[in-house]
């Protein structure tokens, strides 16, 4: 099954995939969906052609979008650290969120714009104190996601909230894949283009903590919400490892094997 939120003249509109047409729902987003007992019974409320589609960010107001850094043993080794311990950790507003096929504005007091690909997931039940094996059967399913970073800003402290909250800084979409589609995300492919050249290649099986492990980690100290977020890390490739950045004029190009594509124009912030 696949979910998505699309922005329609009544406003955003929760939509279920059936082949080529989106079936509208009487549901504002996904997130929305997901909060009522039985998502898979809401109301049709009208049609678009996928072709038509206007993707919103999947989930528009998520209680909580927690990301996980430095989780890719590629990534790791490229940024020159030690496997961590334990999940490092950082939130994200859902003011950051955007569309899949969204302008993502290129800050004019930045000059250090980067992309880091990444394997998204949302959440469907609560999740409280859970184990990995309850965590896994909480996800809703699985998307794209892009933790575009403004390094100049993440490194002016030991704390990175500043460098990753930008508002409207992470495609999230286009679609929501149930778990059954994917085999959970075990092992798919994710990359990120700048301008058609490859960056970015990795696979989700290089995680050091995988989707269940980082949820049930952090549902130690916060409950999870259903239509909450975690974005899991980025593979290598990254921007800041090799000096390149995004700049007004790039197009990123960001996609995970059997989950989508979001593709985002970047422009001078107005």
């Amino acid at each position: 099954m696949r979910w998505a939120t699309l922005r329609t003249p009544d406003g955003t509109r929760a939509a279920r995939r059936e082949g080529d047409v989106y079936v509208l729902l009487d549901a504002p987003d996904v997130g929305a969906l997901l909060r009522r007992p039985d998502p898979a019974r809401a109301a049709e409320v009208g049609q678009v052609p996928v072709g038509e589609a206007d993707w919103a960010p999947l989930v528009t107001g998520p209680a909580r979008v927690v990301c996980v850094g430095l989780n890719y043993r590629s990534h790791i080794e490229e940024m020159g650290r030690e496997a961590p311990e334990h999940p490092t950790l950082f939130t994200k507003f859902a003011s950051t969120l955007t569309g899949a096929r969204d302008d993502l504005a290129i800050p004019s007091d930045s000059d250090q714009v980067d992309w880091e690909a990444e394997l998204a997931v949302v959440v469907g039940r609560p999740l409280r104190r859970a184990d990995p094996g309850e965590a896994l059967a909480a996800i809703a399913g699985y998307t794209v996601a892009n933790d575009v970073s403004m390094r100049d800003w993440q490194w002016r402290t030991s704390q990175w909230l500043p460098g990753k909250a930008f508002d409207a800084s992470t495609p999230l979409g286009p679609e929501l894949v149930t778990p059954d589609e994917v085999d959970h995300a075990r092992d798919l492919e994710v990359t990120c283009e700048v301008d058609g050249v490859v960056r970015q290649r990795g696979r989700t099986s290089d995680l050091v903590f995988d989707a269940a492990a980082a949820l049930a980690y952090v549902s130690r100290f916060t409950a999870w919400e259903p239509g909450d977020v975690l974005l899991t890390g980025t593979p290598g490739g990254v921007g800041a490892a090799s000096g390149l950045r995004l700049v007004p004029g790039s197009v990123l190009t960001t996609r995970v094997d059997g989950l989508g594509t979001c593709v985002n124009r970047c422009v001078a912030d107005s």
